[in-house]
């Protein structure tokens, strides 16, 4: 495949990238959400430098070329730009099959167990037990995720004792019939996490989402060791020198990669395989409606070692208006608690035009042209 054009269509939250072949052919991807203003930069001057006009006949190959070449510039812009070309390129590998990137993984089209995963904090916990309780019963949810402490806290609540008060409530108000999980985004040092995951143990739950600071990766261990209940984390790591070492020393017992920010389903890929070796499940990270779900929703139908269910935002417009309108068709349609992956080829998705009209459009050709 050799590639002559990479288009973007951007706006500050929302990046799709455009693709084209030697033959006319095309793929859709996306750069990761947040910033993608930014990132399709980062695309245009330090990916399309290095792939518009070559031939790419190993894609591991090639991403490992552009972060060997960009070595002065590693991190998490770089990687999120990665996803952009990754992504696009999967799509029109599953266009010219006539087959769902699910396939071309080795999987199948079909359904996938969801849980329902609230981003709020500003929210009561009656209420969000409330909101809770209403998708299980018109839904069919039979798993949700909630939040506990404030972000990056430093062993703060988001107000003195909510974290006490919703996590019994919740237990009550879904029932044992359901799997409840948390996320402390990177809130607590070990002790006060321990603490916390005790009590989310004695109220029947199974999952504990990066209880300390995701950089510390000892401390997560100190509390994965401790608890019963699994500590899981991942999704913010893009250095996969780091995963290697996550893995290896029994940091969480789920990894929770986010295929936008890794830098596409390729690498993503690696970190399954390097979990598998280890024996660990793979429950990623996708926390909003843009690509990143349908990315993940493919990824769960092939691996073998899937978690159990995937993450599905359960945030409206008021949270996110900048994740309605993408697409012309809904990949996103929930049944009986589950989400569908169609058989339709590559991610078998439509990009809404009047979308792109408005976005910010940027092109590097094979011609030299660049931004």
């Amino acid at each position: 495949m050799k590639i002559t054009r990479i288009e973007t269509f951007t706006t500050p939250a929302v990046g799709f990238v455009r693709i084209t072949d030697e033959t006319g052919a095309q793929g859709w991807g996306q750069v990761s959400t947040y910033n993608a203003d930014i990132t399709v930069q980062v695309l245009h001057r330090q990916i399309a430098a290095w792939t518009v006009g070559e031939t790419i006949t190993d894609l591991d190959d090639h991403l490992d070329r552009i972060a060997e070449r960009e070595h002065k510039y590693p991190g998490s812009y770089l990687c999120r730009a990665m996803c952009g070309l990754d992504t696009a390129i999967w799509d029109l590998r599953g266009k010219q099959a006539g087959k769902p990137v699910a396939a071309l993984l080795g999987g199948t089209a079909g359904p996938l167990r969801a849980y329902a995963s609230s981003m709020r904090r500003d929210i009561t916990p009656k209420d969000e037990a409330a909101r809770l309780l209403q998708l299980r019963d018109t839904q069919g949810f039979d798993a949700f995720k909630f939040r506990v402490g404030s972000e990056c806290g430093r062993d703060r609540d988001e107000w003195e004792g909510r974290t006490e008060e919703i996590i019994p409530l919740m237990a009550r108000t879904l029932g044992p019939d359901v799997d409840l999980l948390a996320d402390a985004n990177s809130c607590y040092t070990p002790r006060r996490a321990i603490e916390v995951g005790r009590i989310m143990e004695a109220n029947g739950m199974v999952h504990f989402e990066e209880p300390c600071p995701y950089w510390e990766m000892e401390q997560t261990r100190t509390v994965t060791e401790a608890l019963d209940i699994d500590v899981t984390g991942g999704e913010q790591d893009w250095d996969l020198a780091h995963w290697r070492r996550m893995i290896d020393m029994r940091a969480v017992d789920i990894v929770q990669p986010d295929v936008c920010y890794l830098g596409g389903i390729s690498r993503t890929l690696r970190v399954v395989r390097m979990a598998q070796e280890a024996g660990l499940p793979v429950t990623p990270h996708c926390a909003n409606w843009s690509m990143v779900t349908l990315f993940t929703m493919h990824l769960l139908r092939a691996i073998p070692n899937a978690g159990k269910y995937l993450e599905f935002s359960i945030e409206g417009p008021e949270y996110y208006p900048w994740q309605y309108g993408l697409f012309r068709n809904d990949p996103f349609v929930i049944e009986d608690g589950k989400a569908t992956v169609t058989d339709a080829p590559g991610w078998g998705i439509e990009i809404d035009p009047d979308w792109l009209a408005r976005s910010a459009y940027q092109v590097s050709e094979a011609d030299g042209t660049r931004p």
